[in-house]
């Protein structure tokens, strides 16, 4: 696989090469690492494209999983408490765990534990791979990213997305990177509020 293009959404791309120049070199490493073809095994279903021999996202996240893990990046969670009363969500948003929950509770509302999850995260910068639908994109910019950025687990997150003319070679609906290039800029310049870099990737 090849980085074919790349954004900086709020200087992430230029906080990593200035801060964490390694980290964008491993990066860079773990996708020049896949070899794309060993990845062509779904047999398609679809009536468009029946009986041809797709791209697996399957298989892709497989290696890009091998390709981190080797290099010690690591899953990671955030928790938090959520209820019903904007107000309340408001005022212990910036709160710890413990503090939401105790907050929540004394206030008379159900404190309902929620989390979120990032597969790829070192020295403050998460990596997501995506080759699911398109909805998971926006839930990975627009929450997992932005979770991790407010609570201070990180300063940059990554998106790795196929490009167009990867995508095209896989199942339908699956997001690609101009697509998500284009909603992404389509928010303005400073929403999400996270610095981000988004990766496109084909063979």
């Amino acid at each position: 696989m090849k980085i074919v293009e790349f954004y900086s959404h709020l200087n992430g791309h230029e906080y990593i090469l200035v801060h964490k120049p390694s980290l964008w070199n491993e990066i860079e490493s773990i996708i020049y690492g896949i070899n794309a073809e060993e990845c062509k095994t779904k047999i398609s279903k679809e009536k468009r494209m029946i009986g041809k021999t797709l791209y697996s996202p399957k298989d892709m996240n497989k290696k890009m999983q091998s390709g981190f893990q080797k290099k010690h990046w690591e899953e990671k969670r955030i928790s938090y408490w959520v209820t019903r009363d904007a107000q309340l969500i408001r005022k212990t948003l910036h709160l710890s765990a413990a503090e939401q929950k105790q907050e929540i509770e004394e206030a008379g509302q159900e404190a309902i534990y929620s989390y979120n999850q990032t597969d790829f995260v070192k020295d403050r910068i998460a990596v997501e791979v995506q080759f699911g639908k398109y909805a998971f994109v926006a839930f990975d910019l627009f929450v997992k990213h932005l979770a991790f950025y407010v609570g201070d687990m990180i300063d940059v997150g990554v998106e790795i997305l196929p490009m167009k003319s990867l995508q095209s070679q896989m199942s339908s609906g699956v997001a690609y990177y101009e697509g998500e290039l284009y909603n992404l800029i389509r928010e303005g310049r400073g929403v999400p509020a996270v610095p981000l870099v988004l990766i496109g990737i084909a063979p």
